[in-house]
């Protein structure tokens, strides 16, 4: 390569696959003698480019080459990682005269710079462990020659998740290169914290790549797929990795949580192609897809999404970050750090195009081979280099448009070290230099389970078996129920029987985990009290000579009353089985602990466990393999997980506490009956309300005389909101009385009552918080409260603490039972969108209480007046859901009426496909805006402050909409926008001339129904809504092309009737 031309980007060498030839064959490709010469000369621009402004205290590069104060990580990483490839390529060289040692050692020194600058926020890292917010970050720029902070939290953007996954992946990849860069057992502590750090990302809102968050750069973080699909990838790299490279000992491995990680993959897989609320494509996806991170391997996901940022992205100067990006732009206003509202409305046109991302793509076409796409982006590149005063070749930051077509290029007086260093990586590569798993030797390019498989006892991700079997160990509680069991042909063992393997409950293993990355001198306390979920359950684990096994959290005896419904268990278990082996991404075979309990045979509904079990005995759940067998018989084939970080003086004391047998002093046939059956209870609904304003010894007095389970709970909350839970009744305090009910309630299954106590004992779902954060991802937002009353919106992830919070203050002062009620809405909400997301189409906003309430309606309408959605069981409520959201797919067949589905679907406000886009089209042709129920939806600056696909937009609409109380007129007005909608696409000359008022085309309409049939005209307008959809389209389209024809400047009839009957159709 010639140094000093000016467009010097190397013509490609085709890179071979594995299949070709193997990697010795690949090294004597070229000429031994060009090989050096060609090396050196990108030795000399390393050195003149990148490590000649790299610190020479901390390590640390800046941003751009003429920045003498502030050291970025991000960019210092990408520097490490250029200074690091060019290392390896000069591995091949029998004698370097020291060049390859330097350029490892170059790397090494940022890499630790990096780590030592964190190491000194360790406090942070320990805080964010427990809420994730801004103000607890690790910090992402710091004081080039000190390493001290330089920015505070109020001045600049610091929670960027994709920076410390990023330092994760490079730092594993250069460990696995034999490069030695953590030294003691701090730093492995920092660094298994730094796993913690990012464990969380799929519920962290960040700031993303960009570092502004939201794309109005206002300030606001939001949950970023970059930022996600990073940590995916970090905690697949890192999992197992022994930090101390091949010299490493039991305690230098770092474990990663596969919950976590499933939970990330999850969510990332389900944002693409979108990268947040607020950016429907961002060019950040091109290196978390690709090189670097290799985030999905889903690879019709993945063509999607880049093909996405290549059409909307794509520039003649190279990738815009995103669509009204104002950074740089020659109309930003670089004194001020925040936009004005609508202020990036005016960007539109003048975003900033960046040669980098051309750099990307050449990288992806060298992984995948696709030498069409390296050529195609090599010529764009040659547009946009210039060459330095060495004549060394330089990749333009980027690039301003002027709105002319003519463009302004970044100062050529800096380099953009993150830029630069991409570039080198590329040309490394198509110069055939630099092997691709010489760059990426952990294999990230490559699906799971086409990875070397890595040597030592951890647990690595492979991917999954074609043929995957779930193992089903199934423990009785006692000899009597394995007994019984025997009867029905189940077979199970008993604690006894599996010793010495040691059944514990997925709480005894967070006791365990705790202690891991636990370092006082630096004040880490290890893992935080995570749930440990479905994924980590199904190993088997080796701690300290002790061999466990875990079951799921379905069996916990939780604290909320969802765990005393046998048929929701039986949901459960099947759930359960179908995620894992889903799902389970580990080498060996998943194994699932099953415990019966004597409680469950006491259930009413314990045959219906009994026909899972026999299914199950058979082989297949739900067309999944599986197998039921003896734990002893099983565990060699089982995933299992060596926590060799513990020692015997640090084992929490768990002998105690392991799952117990029951034992019983006879066991014979004859005593299967002592077990008692669990009671039906019933009884009459009586209210309190009379005692609110009673004395509180008339209250106790009341309760001693009313044998009514429910009247006590409803005496016990008045108590207790009087006079606090700790006020006593015959010795015992309110909040142990009310323990007692509960329990007692449940074990009654009488659900209003065991809803009312829990709801008095500010109980909380366990893990609700991944379920909102997936309805979230989803694009939906929540609501909870009660039906005319102030709704919270849940639009953001929240921490257990938040979301018991906002339940107990805004739902349960208006309806006690509606706090626990509403949340188990929620529960079910996410998980019936992780496996059917269909069945929530059209639909925006989850708002809690009108779900309910079309709950209510459908049981009415079925004729059960006598249900009661408040003394339903779990199971019922999660059937219930079930059914009324999937109300277009039963309703003709169940002869529902038009005003019944009306009312259904107005409840949950769902909408048509692409209705939101329709309501855009008629604000640009409303100068005056949309007005409904007094609310207004104006044209200006709703059109210029947004866009027709932004989020935020349509929850404009849905708000105007939900401001009308009737579900069944609600629904109506998005009939009448869709015809409005349809009237003015089909005749693009037509606009109002004034607001259009929904409530007055209503009005019309119903006033040509009653002229239709003879009627006196009336305000009251409820036939209309029972009318067939045609029949409404019809009028509905009369009143609207009326009113076009009054408003607007055309006015022949024969338009008028052209326009009716094209509505009419629809």
């Amino acid at each position: 390569m010639d140094r000093h031309s000016t467009n010097s980007v190397t013509p490609v060498a085709r890179q071979p696959s594995l299949d070709d030839m193997n990697l010795d064959q690949f090294l004597k490709i070229s000429n031994y003698e060009d090989t050096v010469k060609q090396l050196d000369i990108y030795y000399g621009i390393v050195k003149r480019q990148l490590l000649q402004f790299q610190s020479p205290i901390t390590g640390l590069f800046p941003v751009l080459s003429t920045d003498r104060e502030v050291g970025s990580i991000r960019d210092s990483v990408y520097c490490a990682a250029a200074i690091w490839s060019l290392y390896q390529a000069y591995r091949r060289i029998d004698d370097d005269r020291g060049k390859s040692y330097e350029l490892g050692q170059s790397a090494v020194k940022c890499m630790r710079g990096i780590l030592e600058c964190w190491i000194k926020q360790a406090h942070r890292v320990e805080k964010f462990k427990s809420r994730q917010c801004a103000v607890n970050a690790l910090h992402c720029k710091f004081h080039l020659d000190t390493g001290e902070e330089i920015y505070s939290d109020e001045n600049f953007n610091h929670l960027q998740i994709d920076v410390v996954s990023i330092y994760l992946i490079f730092l594993v990849q250069m460990i696995t290169s034999g490069l030695q860069i953590i030294y003691t057992q701090d730093e492995v502590a920092f660094v298994q914290n730094l796993v913690y750090y990012v464990e969380r990302a799929y519920r962290t809102p960040d700031f993303g790549m960009w570092e502004r968050g939201s794309k109005y750069n206002d300030g606001t973080p939001e949950i970023h797929a970059s930022s996600i699909g990073m940590a995916k990838s970090a905690l697949e790299a890192i999992n197992g990795c022994n930090l101390f490279g091949e010299k490493g000992a039991s305690w230098s491995v770092v474990y990663v949580d596969i919950d976590a990680h499933n939970r990330n993959r999850s969510i990332f897989e389900t944002m693409l192609p979108r990268e947040s609320s607020s950016k429907g494509v961002d060019a950040s996806l091109l290196p978390t897809l690709s090189f670097p991170a290799f985030a999905s391997h889903e690879e019709r996901l993945v063509e999607k999404s880049k093909l996405n940022v290549v059409k909307r992205l794509k520039g003649k100067k190279g990738f815009k970050r995103f669509s009204r990006d104002g950074y740089l732009s020659r109309l930003e206003d670089k004194t001020r750090r925040y936009y004005h509202k609508g202020e990036i409305k005016d960007f539109e046109g003048y975003e900033c195009e960046w040669p980098m991302f051309y750099t990307y793509m050449i990288i992806d076409g060298v992984f995948r081979n696709n030498l069409e796409q390296i050529e195609e982006y090599q010529m764009e590149l040659r547009k946009c280099m210039h060459s330095d005063t060495n004549g060394d070749p330089v990749v333009s930051m980027c690039y301003a448009p002027d709105g002319d077509g003519m463009y302004t290029r970044s100062s050529s007086q800096s380099l953009f070290l993150w830029g630069q260093s991409v570039f080198i990586i590329a040309q490394l590569l198509t110069a055939g230099l630099l092997h691709i798993n010489e760059l990426d030797p952990i294999r990230r390019y490559l699906p799971s389970y086409n990875r070397p498989r890595k040597g030592g006892r951890y647990s690595a991700f492979q991917g999954t078996a074609t043929d995957l079997v779930v193992q089903i160990v199934l423990i009785a509680e006692s000899m009597r129920l394995q007994a019984m069991m025997a009867t029905y042909g189940i077979q199970t063992q008993t604690p006894h029987e599996v010793e010495p393997v040691q059944i514990w409950s997925s709480t005894q293993l967070i006791n365990v985990y705790q202690q891991l990355g636990v370092n006082d001198k630096i004040g880490l306390t290890g893992r935080p009290p995570r749930p440990v979920g479905s994924l980590g359950t199904s190993k088997v684990y080796r701690i300290c000579g002790m061999t466990v096994l875990c079951y799921p959290l379905i069996f916990e005896v939780s604290d909320f009353y969802l765990y005393r419904d046998m048929a929701l268990l039986i949901d459960d278990i099947k759930t359960e089985l179908q995620f894992v082996g889903k799902y389970w991404r580990l080498s060996g075979r998943p194994t699932v602990c099953l415990l019966i309990r004597e409680e469950h045979m006491r259930d009413p509904q314990f045959k219906e466990m009994i026909d899972l079990l026999a299914m199950l005995k058979k082989g297949y759940c739900d067309d999944m393999k599986v197998r039921i067998g003896r734990l002893q018989n099983l565990i060699s084939s089982s995933c299992i997980e060596h926590l060799d970080f513990m020692s015997t003086s640090d084992l929490p004391d768990v002998g105690d506490t392991a799952f117990a047998q029951i034992h019983h002093d006879y066991i014979g046939y004859q005593s299967l009956t002592d077990v008692p059956r669990a009671q039906s209870y019933r009884e009459k609904k009586i209210t309190a309300s009379e005692y609110t304003t009673r004395s509180t010894p008339d209250i106790l007095e009341a309760l001693r005389n009313t044998e009514s389970i429910f009247l006590q709970c409803q005496l016990l909350g008045i108590i207790l909101h009087r006079e606090g839970s700790h006020y006593e009744l015959a010795g015992e305090s309110v909040h142990t009385k009310l323990t007692d009910l509960y329990y007692r309630a449940g074990s009654l299954r009488y659900w209003r009552a065991v809803r009312y106590c829990s709801s008095l004992l500010r109980h909380i779902v366990d893990s609700i918080s991944p379920f909102i954060t997936t309805l979230l991802v989803n694009g939906k937002q929540i609501t909870v409260g009660v039906i005319g009353q102030r709704e919270t919106i849940f639009d953001k992830p929240m921490t257990p603490s938040e979301i018991q919070n906002v339940m107990y203050s805004t739902v349960q002062p208006y309806d006690v039972i509606h706090a626990v009620l509403q949340q188990e809405v929620v529960l079910y909400c996410g998980r019936l969108i992780a496996t059917n997301p269909d069945i929530f189409k059209g639909i925006l906003k989850i708002r809690v209480g009108w779900v309910l309430e079309a709950m209510r309606l459908y049981l009415t309408m079925k004729g059960d007046e006598g249900a009661d959605i408040e003394n339903l069981s779990p199971f019922q409520i999660r059937q219930l859901l079930q059914r009324v959201l999937t109300v277009s797919q039963w309703a003709n067949e169940d002869h529902f009426s038009t005003l019944q589905r009306r009312q259904l679907e107005g409840c949950l406000c769902r909408v048509p496909n692409s209705f939101y886009n329709l309501v855009w089209d008629v604000l640009e042709r409303t100068p005056h805006g949309i007005t409904c129920q007094g609310h207004n939806l104006p044209a200006m600056p709703t059109l210029t402050n947004k866009s027709r696909s932004e989020l935020s937009f349509s929850l404009l609409v849905e708000e105007m909409l939900h401001k009308i109380e009737q579900p069944e007129r609600r629904q109506i007005a998005v009939e009448l926008l869709c015809i409005v909608a349809t009237i003015l696409s089909r005749n693009p000359e037509l606009r109002f001339q004034q607001v259009l008022d929904l409530d007055l085309l209503l009005e019309d309409s119903f006033a040509m129904y009653c002229k239709d049939h003879n009627l006196a005209p009336t305000k009251e307008i409820t036939p209309l809504f029972s009318l067939s959809y045609s029949q409404t389209t019809g009028y509905l389209a009369r009143a609207a092309v009326n009113s076009v024809l009054q408003r607007c400047a055309l006015s022949t009839d024969d338009f008028a009737d052209d326009v009716e009957d094209h509505c009419r159709l629809q």
